[in-house]
């Protein structure tokens, strides 16, 4: 998978690194920084981009 490619991640994780994003942009980071951080914590807390997986 190329790097930025955000296909696997859910719309829940993309709705949270939108709102990382923004929150970070308040605090007065980059666009590119506050976009990194945001993925990075979705990341963190979810393990990366997973298709779910139905059972």
């Amino acid at each position: 998978m190329p790097r930025g490619d955000k296909s696997s991640y859910t719309a829940k994780q993309k709705r949270q690194a939108k709102h990382i994003e923004e929150s970070e942009k308040e605090r007065g980071l980059s666009e590119e920084d506050a976009e990194r951080i945001a993925w990075a914590t979705v990341n963190k807390q979810d393990g990366g981009g997973k298709k779910k997986r139905h059972h």
